[in-house]
This record gives C-alpha cells, sequence and structure tokens, in this order.
C-alpha cells in the first residue's frame, strides 16, 4: 500500500515538474511570439511607409501619363474636329454650288420649255412650218459649202418655168445641177403616232399621211425637174427626223414611189451627207484642175532648165578658157619680173633668151 503511494506522489511530482517545464517553453514561446509580433508590426510600419511613398511616386506618375494620354487624345479630338468642320464645310460650299447650277439649270429648262412651246406654236401654221424647213436647209448648205457661195448653190433660185426652188447645187456630172425643196408634212403626222387609237383608225391615218407625201413628191417632180435645165432629179428635204424615220420604217411604197418619180426623200442628216460627198467630188475636180496645171508649168520648167544647162555649159567653157590665159599670163609675168631684177643686178647674161619661151 504504501508502495502504491509513493509512486503515486512520485508520478504527480513528475507531472508537476513537466507542468513547470512547459510553463516556461511556453513563457519562452510567447515572449518569441510577442517580439515577432512586435517585429512584425514594425516591418507592416515600415512596408506602409515605403508603400505609401511608393505608391504616390507611382500614383503620381501614373497620373502625369494619363495627363499627356488625355491632352494628347484632346488634341488629336481638336484635329478631327477641325478636318471634320474643314470637310462638312467643304461640302457644304459644294452642296451649295450643285444647288446653284440646279436652279440654273431649272431656270433653263424653264426656257427651254417656253422655247417648246413656242417652237410648238410656230410648228401649227403652215408658213410657218415652210420657213422653219428653209431655214434648216440654208443652215445646212452653209455649213458645207460656206456662206454665199453661189458658184456651187443658192437659194431661192429662179428657174425657167417661173417657179422658186428653195436650193439649187450646182453639182459636177453625173449630178448635174439639182434643186432641193423643203416639205413638212407635219399635220397627218402628228395624227398617225398619237396615242390610244385603234388600228383602223390608224390605218386611215396612215393612207392620209402617204397621200400628203406623194402630193409632195408630184409638185417637186413636176416644178423641179426640167430638162435641158435641172438633172433629171430633184431632193425632197424633211426638216423632221422622226418623219423620215417614219417613211423609211413603215412607209417604204412612199420610197419606191418617189424613186420611180425621180425624187430622193433625205432628212438633215442623210442631205448633209450627200453635201458632204458633193464637196469631196468638187474639191477632187478642183485638184485634178490644178494637177493638170502645175503638170504643165513642170514641163515649162523643164524646157527653161534645159536652156539654163546650156548656157551655164558655156560659161563654163568660156571661164576655162580664161584661167588658161590667165595662168599663161602670170607665167609671162613671173619671167619678165625675173629679167628685170637681173637688169637691176646688173648681170646681163650673154645668150640671149627669149622672153617667152
Amino acid at each position: 500500500m504504501n508502495y502504491v503511494i509513493i509512486g503515486l506522489l512520485v508520478i504527480v511530482i513528475i507531472l508537476l515538474i513537466i507542468l513547470l517545464v512547459r510553463k516556461n517553453d511556453y513563457s519562452e514561446i510567447s515572449d518569441k511570439q510577442n517580439r515577432t509580433e512586435i517585429n512584425i508590426i514594425k516591418e507592416i510600419g515600415d512596408f506602409k511607409h515605403e508603400f505609401s511613398s511608393d505608391m504616390n511616386k507611382d500614383f503620381n506618375a501614373l497620373n502625369d501619363r494619363i495627363e499627356r494620354k488625355l491632352n494628347l487624345m484632346n488634341q488629336k479630338v481638336n484635329e478631327k474636329l477641325e478636318d471634320g468642320f474643314d470637310k462638312t464645310n467643304k461640302t457644304f460650299n459644294e452642296v451649295m454650288a450643285r444647288l446653284t447650277r440646279i436652279d440654273e439649270a431649272q431656270k433653263k429648262i424653264d426656257g427651254l420649255g417656253n422655247e417648246i412651246v413656242s417652237l410648238e406654236s410656230i410648228l401649227t401654221d403652215k408658213k410657218s412650218r415652210g420657213i422653219f424647213g428653209e431655214v434648216n436647209l440654208y443652215h445646212i448648205l452653209s455649213s458645207i459649202f460656206g456662206e454665199k457661195n453661189d458658184k456651187i448653190y443658192q437659194t431661192q433660185y429662179k428657174l425657167s418655168n417661173d417657179t422658186l426652188a428653195d436650193a439649187i447645187v450646182f453639182g459636177p456630172e453625173p449630178l448635174g445641177t439639182i434643186c432641193i425643196d423643203s416639205k413638212f408634212p407635219l399635220e397627218n403626222y402628228r395624227r398617225l403616232v398619237e396615242k390610244g387609237i385603234s388600228s383602223s383608225e390608224r390605218d386611215l391615218r396612215s393612207k392620209s399621211f402617204e397621200s400628203d407625201v406623194k402630193k409632195h413628191i408630184d409638185a417637186i417632180a413636176d416644178k423641179y425637174i426640167i430638162n435641158g435645165e435641172t438633172t433629171d432629179q430633184a431632193i425632197m428635204f424633211l426638216p423632221a427626223e422622226a418623219i423620215f424615220a417614219e417613211i423609211n420604217a413603215y412607209h417604204t411604197n412612199l420610197i419606191k414611189y418617189a424613186a420611180s418619180k425621180k425624187v430622193w426623200i433625205t432628212s438633215p442628216t442623210t442631205l448633209m451627207s450627200l453635201l458632204t460627198i458633193i464637196q469631196s467630188v468638187l474639191m477632187g475636180l478642183e485638184r485634178d484642175k490644178y494637177t493638170s496645171v502645175i503638170h504643165e508649168e513642170l514641163n515649162k520648167l523643164g524646157i527653161e532648165f534645159g536652156r539654163y544647162r546650156e548656157r551655164w555649159d558655156k560659161l563654163s567653157r568660156s571661164i576655162q578658157t580664161v584661167s588658161s590665159d590667165v595662168e599663161n599670163i602670170h607665167k609671162t609675168t613671173e619671167k619678165i619680173t625675173k629679167r628685170f631684177d637681173s637688169i637691176n643686178n646688173v648681170k646681163i647674161e650673154d645668150d640671149s633668151t627669149n622672153l617667152i619661151e
């Protein structure tokens, strides 16, 4: 029993010793921990100070960079705005200029509309249409042959049958002298091309139009084809291309009828082509005439050149003779000069030499 109590006491004592040792170790650990905490707090303070200082520097640098970037962006934005303003201003000026031109064009269109109305009112009257066709004919003639070229064409030419031709062209053979008369069958043409009419009505109007054109063809054939005065053909001038196209496209019987009467239907375009061909033929004939004249003059020049060559050969021979005589005279002069030199030096030679060998 005593041994058990002693054993328990020993265990208690050992436990006490262990607790004391642990307490001391804990105190040391606590002291170390306190010192570590103090060091950590100090280092954190130092870190905060350094971090705050570095952070202020970085923040200032960042602020400077941001400010520079903002200034650069502001500058670029201003440049873009100025450039955009310039382009907008330029575009605005161009738009205003275009609007001005459009306004001027509109005024011209309005004026042209008035002119068209005036032209339509002019073409309504038959006499005015006749004058319109004659003016177009005279303009074409003057543009091809020149103003008042009476040797090639004349206007309002009076024929032997007391009729006046709108124009007459004095063409070369085999064309000869040919009359041109302007006709403008407008009323029935307008009725023919009117929209919304029936096919039967269109056929009736087509016959009326063909009748008008045939009357004009007959009148030209009777008045302007005169045996011995004009050629056996004449030209009917239509001052409207549309009427000429209508005849050629849908009224080929009129073309055949006009050919049988030796009357050729023309428009402004085809008449200009025909007159241009006549002008080319006339120029060719004129060149041929001058070619013969030039050939004749060249023959005369050849004869004169032969005479010139004979006279030059004769003169050349004379010049050669004179040159030979001059050379002989020069030799004699040299000998006489030597003789005078000998006399001056009193050195007369015994032998008598001739002055001239």
